[in-house]
């Protein structure tokens, strides 16, 4: 884990939600019982060894009852113990569920929303924030090749498979912020493909999606400079800023970048000196990735602009 998500918790561990709390205990049963069939299975070879003459039971017996019966209780009670307790799977959204859908990119994540109080898609990436207590439904997709969506602290993990949408339903139980990984091997940057779950009080989280749902807020002149150097330098060719540029669907969503806690699918911490660099040095930063290095053909003073901008976009 990098030093932009420390604080973060990527753990199975530690459960923050029903679902990862009834996987966890299910795990610890099963282990339980896994140490149950290994010592009952290494004390008959014990015994079988300690009484070489033979104790006057026969070796059908020894394999019936230690190699057959023995193991047989076991799984059997363990299957349907973990059958009872596992998360149900669910076709379809539960009543009260927020749907979110997540899309997985080479080598990043584009999350969606829909804001109940006015209709609009919110477009964001890379940080999914969600409501305490209220079941989070995923659609889960991908837009190239093979992706795992794992937050381990709030649940199981699931694939991501190009033209197809898989589900997965989640919920946190307590305020905090909980790190993910994408767990099937995805190319070069498959290590630094990381996300972040921030979970929140309701009306903090209703707070922060209307906000996201409007477009870029108007900044001082000082600031703008920025904007007008990220158009002239084309940056709009590949990322949307609603209510500056909404052509392009190749990058991440721009709209409210400032607000969000990393860059680069959890790469660096995100403020305007790692915007920044971010820009400048993108491939030193995450080689591979889709974005090039502008700090070659950007002007200092142009980088420095952009990236107070992109800052200030909360």
């Amino acid at each position: 884990m990098n030093a932009a998500s420390e604080g973060a918790s990527q753990s199975a561990l530690r459960a923050a939600g029903p679902v990862a709390q009834s996987l966890l205990e299910v795990s610890g049963v099963l282990a339980v019982g896994g140490a149950v069939i290994f010592a009952g299975v290494m004390l008959l070879l014990v015994l079988a060894v300690a009484r070489p003459g033979g104790d006057g039971v026969s070796t059908r017996r020894w394999l019936l009852g230690g190699g057959l019966a023995f193991p047989t209780v076991v799984l059997s009670a363990l299957f349907a113990y973990s059958e009872f307790h596992r998360p149900p799977w669910r076709p379809i959204p539960p009543p009260g569920a927020l749907i979110v859908g997540v899309t997985g990119h080479m080598w990043w994540w584009e999350v969606r929303y829909r804001d109940a109080a006015s209709g609009a898609e919110v477009v964001t990436a890379n940080e999914i924030r969600i409501p305490v207590g209220r079941p989070i439904y995923f659609g889960l997709g991908s837009a190239d090749v093979i992706h795992s969506f794992w937050v381990p602290s709030l649940g199981g993990k699931m694939d991501m498979l190009p033209g197809r949408v898989q589900h997965l339903l989640l919920q946190a139980d307590r305020p905090g912020t909980w790190r993910g990984q994408c767990a099937e091997y995805c190319g070069e940057q498959h290590a630094r493909m990381a996300l972040h779950v921030v979970a929140e009080e309701p009306a903090a989280f209703d707070a922060w999606l209307a906000a996201q749902a409007r477009p870029a807020a108007a900044a001082s002149r000082e600031i703008e400079r920025g904007r007008e150097a990220f158009l002239a330098h084309r940056c709009n060719a590949c990322h949307t800023v609603r209510g500056v540029s909404e052509q392009s669907r190749l990058g991440p969503d721009l709209t409210h970048v400032g607000s969000r806690l990393h860059l680069g699918a959890g790469t660096v911490a995100n403020d305007a000196a790692q915007l920044a660099a971010w820009v400048a040095h993108t491939q030193q930063l995450k080689p591979g990735a889709r974005m090039p290095s502008a700090g070659d053909r950007i002007g200092e003073a142009d980088l420095q602009s952009i990236a107070a901008w992109l800052a200030q976009l909360k």
